[in-house]
């Protein structure tokens, strides 16, 4: 129990002020709860020994408000404390598991759920905002108002005020064996958590496949598995603490009893007074309601460490090495020198050399699953080679810091990513403090300033998740004009034109023809009239680079690129005849 305070301290950060002031109000509660009780002993006191002083019963009445009074106050502003402790702790988490995710390789994502990482961000860390604070603060609280009522029967009584510790060290052991129990059950039931989210993420995002193979009520057998799962992993917890709360009951119940008959028993026998006994019998039902509240709460704690056990293990992710300084390149020369690269076992790209000279055009071809993406987003530090280096401007890229890094490169995807935002701040992406006119000039260069202004709220129209309120081309321009807003030196084109419709091509290419302009570009493109005018073409194949070259000199070769312009002259004179 006591790592698990460790531990949720740690969690919290900068919020450990708040949660220190929510005890420490929660110690002062304590003080006014105790004011009742001299409130009811004065009372009590007066009634039995016949005095009808109106001056003690005004001391018991202004003891009574002042404890009601400051009861009310210390609960308000200790339960303010414990949320902003919440909200914030976790933010402050979700914020750091977002800046994680930006350093580690592409690889990680293709070898860990996505929804792994929503359960934690979410659900996980949800369990943590609602109730670590108020575990914390219930447990700590609880057993300070029990310590200071126990003291109190002690100050009446040390034989009931034994009894009172004897019953508080049984109950701790039965909560300390129940926290040890759920230890195995606790990371199941957040794993089968996040098994839920992923598969209930997996089956929206393809409910268009569902619909259409007619697998409604049919195709979904991972999903209701996940649930039954996830249900199951929450009713095993239920059950092993069912038996251990009610042991805590009893404890409880029976102590509390057992107060009552010895304050009586003492009391008949004339080794208590009257008052001390009917003090102990009113004690009787508070010191133990005390530490039930702390108890409940402890119940909860392995939740609330396995939640934080998963989101702490996120920032064991390796990261792609990230010791490189600021600085900005002499030049934007890119060079390929003995690269070698491999996706798990698999053997993606082999001694790879090539130099790629700033403000030209490399064009880069070959079949599918050659390793061109893989090539372009070695530049970008997606992830790191296996041997050989990658420089720009006769740096390692390994030498630049990440931002500064990325603050060279512009890349512009064939499937184009637009977050449920405006128009205005998907633009700004790249340069997040540009202005209005900024982002209007880069909609206009990239062909897409008329469109956007025949939307609802023109910029301030805000698009659906993935940008799916939008057509293919018209995402392609956005992306371009994000691009072209950034204004980086380096531009790297991944099949920009692959899948865009022949009304939206003219628009497109202007659009990349305006973005190109006097930079180092780097394009992989299927496209004939694309590749042809490129000062460099290399040709990759299985990994390798086969041929390099311009258009004319591996024309003249019979090699790959040859076939692959004649396939492309095929397919273009290609008609149907009807």
């Amino acid at each position: 129990m006591i790592k698990t305070f460790k531990k949720l301290w740690i969690f919290a950060g900068k919020e450990k002020g708040n949660i220190n002031k929510s005890v420490i109000i929660g110690f002062i509660y304590a003080i006014f709860s105790m004011l009742e009780i001299i409130s009811i002993y004065l009372v009590l006191s007066a009634t039995l020994e016949g005095n009808q002083d109106l001056g003690i019963s005004l001391q018991a009445f202004i003891l009574l408000v002042v404890s009601i009074m400051g009861k009310a106050t210390t609960k308000y502003f200790s339960q303010l404390q414990q949320t902003h402790a919440g909200y914030f702790m976790v933010a402050n988490k979700r914020i750091k598991i977002a800046d994680k995710i930006k350093r580690v390789p592409m690889g990680y994502f293709n070898d860990n759920s996505l929804g792994e990482i929503t359960g934690v961000s979410t659900t996980g860390l949800e369990t943590v905002e609602m109730i670590a604070p108020m575990v914390l603060v219930n447990v700590l609280s609880g057993f300070i108002n029990a310590l200071i009522f126990t003291v109190m029967i002690l100050a009446f009584d040390w034989r009931i005020g034994t009894l009172v510790l004897a019953g508080t060290i049984i109950f701790l052991m039965i909560s300390s064996l129940m926290e040890e129990k759920s230890a195995t059950l606790a990371p199941k039931r957040q794993k089968s958590q996040g098994v839920m989210v992923s598969a209930v993420l997996e089956y929206i995002q393809g409910m268009s496949i569902v619909k259409s193979f007619n697998l409604t009520r049919k195709g979904d057998k991972t999903l209701r598995d996940s649930l039954e799962n996830n249900c199951q992993s929450n009713l095993n917890i239920e059950k092993l603490f069912t038996p251990y709360i009610i042991m805590q009951e009893l404890v409880l119940q029976i102590f509390s009893v057992a107060m009552i008959l010895l304050s009586v028993n003492f009391y008949l026998n004339e080794t208590m007074t009257l008052v001390n006994a009917l003090m102990m019998v009113i004690m009787s039902f508070l010191v133990f309601s005390h530490i039930h509240s702390a108890g409940s709460s402890i119940s909860l704690l392995r939740i609330v460490s396995s939640s934080m056990d998963e989101a702490n293990r996120l920032d064991t992710i390796p990261e792609i090495d990230e010791k490189g300084t600021n600085m900005e390149p002499k030049n934007h020369n890119i060079e390929f020198n003995n690269v070698d690269f491999s996706y798990e076992e698999r053997k993606i790209l082999s001694d790879i050399n090539v130099k790629i000279p700033e403000k030209t055009t490399t064009a880069i071809v070959g079949p599918s699953g050659s390793g061109k993406t893989t090539l372009c987003n070695l530049i970008a530090r997606f992830w790191d080679v296996d041997s050989g280096s990658i420089t720009i401007g006769d740096k390692n890229i390994k030498d630049y810091s990440l931002e500064s890094l990325m603050n060279q490169i512009s890349m512009v995807f064939q499937n184009v990513y637009l977050f449920a935002d405006t128009i205005e701040n998907n633009i700004k992406f790249g340069k997040p403090y540009a202005s209005r006119q900024d982002v209007i000039k880069a909609a206009k260069n990239a062909c897409c300033h008329e469109f956007i202004m025949e939307l609802p709220n023109d910029y301030d129209t805000v698009i659906g998740e993935g940008g799916d309120t939008l057509s293919g081309g018209e995402k392609q321009r956005l992306s371009i004009a994000r691009a072209l807003l950034k204004d980086a030196p380096i531009v790297i084109l991944d099949e920009a034109t692959a899948n865009v419709d022949p009304e939206n091509e003219d628009k497109l290419q202007k659009a990349i023809e305006v973005l190109t302009h006097n930079k180092t570009i780097i394009m992989i493109a299927h496209r004939l009239k694309t590749v042809r005018s490129a000062e460099q073409i290399l040709v990759v194949d299985k990994g390798s680079i086969v041929e390099k070259g311009n258009h004319n000199e591996l024309i003249a070769t019979d090699g790959i690129y040859k076939k692959f312009v004649m396939g492309r002259k095929t397919a273009a004179n290609w008609k149907l005849n009807v």
